[in-house]
C-alpha cells in the first residue's frame, strides 16, 4: 500500500510592533496571530510569561501540548466507537515539562495526559482504559516526538 501524504499550511503574523519594531529586547510584543484558509477564528498567541509574552493568550508550549491531547482525543473516540464503546463525555488536563537549558533554548521531557472518559457499557470498562495505550500508538503526534507519551486515564461509568 502506498504512502499518504498530507500538507498543511497555517499563517502566523507578528501583531506585537508598539512602534519600534524589534530595536531591542524590551521594545516590541511578543503577540501573535495563527489563522488558516477557512477557519472561521485567529488564535491569538504570544509566547509564554516567562519570556515577555502576554499571559492571557497562548503560547506555543500550550498550543504543542494541546496537539498531543487532541489527537489522542481523537484517535480513542474513534478506537472507542469502532469497539462499540459509547463515550459520553471526555475530558483531559495534560500537563507538560518543558526543560530550558543555560541557552535560553530547551525541549520538552515530558508530557502525560490525565483523561477521564464517561462511557455506557459497564461490561467494556477494561477495554475502554486500554485503548488509550492503542491510541497512542495511532496519534500522529505522539509518533512524531522523540519521547514517550505518559497517561493516567481514568473511566467511569455515566451515572
Amino acid at each position: 500500500m502506498a504512502e499518504k501524504k498530507h500538507n498543511y499550511t497555517a499563517v502566523i503574523t507578528w501583531t506585537g510592533n508598539e512602534g519600534k519594531g524589534t530595536k531591542d529586547y524590551k521594545s516590541y510584543s511578543r503577540s501573535h496571530t495563527i489563522s488558516g484558509e477557512g477557519k472561521y477564528d485567529e488564535i491569538l498567541s504570544s509566547s509564554d510569561s516567562s519570556f515577555r509574552g502576554d499571559k492571557t493568550r497562548y503560547n506555543p508550549e500550550e498550543l504543542f501540548l494541546s496537539s498531543i491531547s487532541s489527537c489522542h482525543m481523537l484517535w480513542y473516540l474513534h478506537l472507542c466507537s469502532t469497539h462499540k464503546i459509547t463515550i459520553v463525555d471526555y475530558v483531559d488536563s495534560a500537563e507538560g515539562m518543558m526543560t530550558e537549558d543555560d541557552s535560553g533554548s530547551g525541549r520538552f521531557t515530558e508530557v502525560v495526559l490525565n483523561p477521564v472518559a464517561t462511557i455506557l457499557e459497564e461490561h467494556l470498562v477494561a477495554k475502554a482504559k486500554m485503548l488509550h495505550e492503542d491510541a497512542n500508538k495511532m496519534c500522529f503526534i505522539a509518533n512524531s516526538l522523540n519521547f514517550k507519551v505518559k497517561h493516567k486515564a481514568e473511566v467511569r461509568l455515566m451515572s
